[in-house]
């Protein structure tokens, strides 16, 4: 069975990211590359990550007009990511969009909640209520305009599984029991996070960060 786990390459180091890749690949499922790496090497770096046959997530988290994210989808065709973020914030049209414009092998999902905020920052950017209440609206409205999932915390996953029961999810933010929280505010163990719903788990500093990532990979896996 392929591992729920997907390494958040997050650097703009491309020789250090082909060595995290090189050391986890047997005990991962897929290899995540955001903005960080894609900024830095663009088509070229997503090539050479593609090279550890791994389904790559690319985390772009796509935020436009519906016409300029359409054709950024466009742009990333040759490259045909097997998950591509957009922010569920951009709206129908833009979701409806962005799902019309991808290759038929990618899972678009909109990113609803990002696992840095909690109800106080949501306040400050002028959405009232609770975080689950803004995933569970956006959830509603990705599946509406067509999108494969969504990306939510471990906190919301399980409302938001129930809700869409087909529906694909995305967990960012995991951290292992006593792990360090870093700048996640809204974190479950990756078990947790499984046994709640999620499809995939998103895991990068406990691992990237780890004297042996390949060991840290291996440990979390065995949680599973």
């Amino acid at each position: 069975m392929t591992s729920p786990i997907y390494v958040a390459i997050d650097t703009p180091d491309l020789r250090k990211a082909q060595d995290l890749a090189q050391q986890v690949r047997h005990h991962v499922g897929g290899l995540k590359l955001g903005l960080e790496f894609f900024c830095a090497h663009g088509h070229h770096g997503v090539h050479e990550m593609m090279k550890f046959g791994l389904p790559v997530f690319l985390d772009l988290k796509l935020h436009d007009i519906p016409n300029t994210v359409a054709k950024a989808v466009q742009a990333l065709h040759m490259l045909e990511p097997a998950i591509l973020t957009v922010h569920a914030a951009g709206g129908r049209a833009m979701l409806e969009d962005a799902k019309a414009a991808a290759g038929v092998n990618t899972k678009v999902v909109a990113v609803t909640v990002l696992t840095s905020l909690d109800n106080g920052d949501l306040l400050d950017i002028g959405v009232g209520g609770k975080a689950e209440d803004q995933v569970a609206r956006l959830a509603d409205l990705a599946r509406s305009a067509g999108l494969d999932g969504i990306v939510c915390s471990g906190e919301e996953v399980g409302l938001a599984k129930r809700a869409w029961p087909d529906g694909f999810f995305v967990v960012p933010g995991v951290r292992p029991a006593g792990g360090a929280m870093g700048d996640q505010k809204r974190a479950v163990t990756p078990r947790e996070a499984l046994d709640r719903g999620a499809s995939i788990l998103v895991v990068g500093r406990p691992i990237s960060l780890a004297e042996k990532p390949d060991l840290a990979a291996r440990e979390i896996e065995a949680t599973l």
